[in-house]
């Protein structure tokens, strides 16, 4: 079943302004939902409309195509509809799937599965619409016209148990799926029979003001924690670090009788150091033939190579000398001279702003950069993993 994907993403947010475009626990809000629509199966085209530029260029920056929407489809009383079918209008003449899905991007915590879970939706259940929804409990009320306090979903005068209620629903505000034909026609997110998908509760929440984005960042750190521990040999025998851009921010301090240094995180040495009261055994692996990476490493007590041309070479006659296997290898790095050594590790990590062919190469991106606190966030996350 082929669906196209378009998030509706205008600029000119009252409650948060920015937010589309703000950072939210290591990228914009907007690319977290264009990355689970990327990697859903059932979508084959991800598709972005808006009226901005700076989000467009996320949009482009993450991978979705942009339609821009004019003005007058550009206000905060215009639909979702309105700009959804001026996207599919816009895109006609390319072609449309039979399944337009409805992302909001407000929602950062919904996955590529539940997108596809709100799609097969549709035909599993043989729908001409889907909606994402999440279990819903609770005893709602309101005032009535006398001004009585009465139960909406129950009858005040029996409570009854959870178990014995009917079950019941709310919208999660984050994915929908209509028959592409059918929403043109009918030009209304519901129409016919709807279907729905529920969302394990964990991954509900809409992003509507400052206390959400909180909320979304926790969620979203430990969300990733635990992605990153997985991306981790079970058995880790060595890392190797390079220094420069990973122990430092990659720039040279030159003083004017031609003496070298450079910036380094205490933070990221506590590191070094709790890692070593664990027992991990650590080596420093750099190309840079410079007394200060021997100092710094002397300070660290930790094993170092410098002045090194190729690096999985010397790395390869190291494990071959100490009998440790590439996969109980952690390797963390930054640049192009890392990429072989990053590949052939049981995890490459390269640093958040590592050069692209690093980060490629890379099993796992850290959300520090290089020189701040980097290394201290990957060792957090090894010794996380007993706790």
């Amino acid at each position: 079943m082929n669906a196209i994907a378009i998030i509706p993403a205008r600029g000119g947010s009252k409650g948060v302004p920015r937010k589309n475009v703000l950072p939210l626990a290591g990228r914009p809000l907007l690319g977290w939902t264009i990355e689970a629509a990327k990697n859903a199966e059932l979508v084959d085209r991800v598709v972005v409309s808006t009226d901005n530029p700076e989000i467009a260029d996320v949009a482009t920056k993450f991978g979705a195509e942009v339609v821009w929407r004019p003005a007058e489809l550009s206000g905060d009383l215009v639909s979702s509809e309105q700009a959804i079918l001026h996207a599919l209008n816009e895109l006609e003449a390319s072609g449309l799937p039979p399944i337009t899905a409805f992302l909001q991007c407000t929602a950062p915590l919904m996955t590529s599965d539940d997108i596809d879970g709100t799609i097969a939706a549709i035909e599993r259940l043989g729908a001409d619409t889907s909606v994402a929804v999440a279990d819903f409990h609770y005893f709602v009320w309101k005032t009535d016209d006398r001004g009585d306090f009465v139960g909406v979903n129950h009858d005040k005068m029996i409570r009854k148990m959870r178990q014995e209620r009917t079950p019941q629903y709310i919208e999660t505000g984050s994915v929908y799926a209509m028959k592409t034909e059918g929403f043109l026609k009918h030009r209304h997110r519901f129409f016919g029979k709807t279907a729905h998908y529920v969302m394990p509760p964990d991954r509900v929440l809409e992003i509507d003001d400052p206390v959400d984005f909180k909320i979304a960042q926790m969620l979203l750190e430990e969300k990733l924690k635990r992605v990153r521990a997985d991306l981790l040999p079970k058995k880790i025998e060595l890392i190797v670090f390079d220094f420069d851009g990973v122990f430092t921010d990659d720039r040279v301090l030159l003083s004017e009788d031609g003496v070298e240094s450079v910036a380094c995180s205490r933070s990221d040495g506590m590191g070094i150091k709790l890692a070593r009261e664990a027992g991990i055994p650590m080596l420093i692996l750099s190309t840079e033939q410079n007394e200060v990476v021997m100092r710094r490493a002397e300070k660290l007590k930790l094993e170092a190579i410098h002045g090194v041309n190729d690096k999985r070479t010397t790395l390869q006659n190291l494990l071959d000398q100490r009998n440790i296997a590439w996969d109980n290898v952690v390797y963390v790095g930054n640049d192009v001279n890392d990429v072989d050594c990053l590949l052939h590790a049981g995890c490459g990590v390269a640093v958040a702003n590592a050069n692209q062919a690093a980060s490629a190469a890379a099993n796992m991106i850290l959300g520090r950069n290089g020189g701040d606190n980097a290394v201290r966030e990957l060792i957090d996350l090894i010794l996380s993993r007993s706790e």
